[in-house]
């Protein structure tokens, strides 16, 4: 009887499946930012030295009643005294030294240790700030539009430009018919009637009642430094902004 052959099984080929790929840079990808426009870019941000000052901007999202008003600002004031002064779980020191109110953004210039102590007191700050006026402004929800805005002042020349604009800005707002007003010599929409550098000597009623929203600064740049390039005024305008 004949014996019948297997026949060889024909090779196999891999067949390449068209995978998608989904590494790499791709349009519209990323963290989007709130509100229309974009905001400050997130990129990582520069180390930050305990000797260098910042000036931190922090805008408010659109649509908000705006800040400059009595009630707001007895409710930031709080939250400033509240937070002027923290070691976080790290033990790392922030201080709040200034600050400036406007209708829609705040400025603020702060003493932190390093990049994480600031963004960590940054942050809270603003999420107490962002509880008190919600519970006024009855509504919830996000207050901040996207990320602060951080510079380092690294010369007591840029300390002392950041303290001009900072305690001067609602004046210089005002003087652009920004919708601000400063009727007084001093606004107290800053942290200005508790500032010991001015030429003038002028005190604000009722200060004395109040905590003071605001920590004694610890840096060379914001005790002596900025001082050799004169004191300020109270009639003095920032020159830039």
């Amino acid at each position: 009887m004949a014996t019948r052959r297997r026949r060889r099984p024909r090779s196999l080929e891999q067949a390449e499946l068209p995978f998608r790929q989904h590494g790499g840079a791709r349009r519209g990808a990323g963290r989007k930012p709130k509100g229309l426009q974009p905001g400050i870019a997130h990129t990582k941000r520069a180390a930050l030295p305990a000797r260098h000052p910042v000036h931190v901007t922090v805008k408010l999202r659109q649509g908000l009643p705006k800040l400059r008003q009595p009630r707001e600002r007895a409710v930031l004031l709080a939250a400033f005294a509240q937070a002027k002064q923290r070691a976080g779980r790290t033990g790392k020191v922030f201080r709040l030294t200034h600050f400036a109110i406007l209708n829609d953004h705040l400025h603020l210039i702060a003493e932190a240790e390093d990049r994480e102590a600031l963004a960590r007191a940054v942050q809270g700050l603003l999420i107490r700030i962002a509880r008190a006026l919600n519970k006024v402004w009855q509504r919830r929800g996000s207050l901040f539009a996207d990320r602060y805005h951080d510079r380092a002042l690294t010369t007591p020349r840029a300390v002392r430009s950041a303290l001009s604009y900072v305690l001067a800005n609602g004046k210089k707002h005002a003087a652009a018919g920004r919708a601000v007003t400063v009727p007084q010599a001093l606004d107290v929409y800053t942290s200005a009637p508790w500032f010991d550098g001015f030429v003038e000597s002028i005190t604000v009623r009722g200060i004395a009642d109040l905590p003071a929203p605001v920590a004694t600064p610890r840096t060379w740049l914001l005790t002596l430094g900025w001082r050799r390039r004169g004191l300020l005024s109270v009639h003095e305008l920032p020159s830039a902004g």
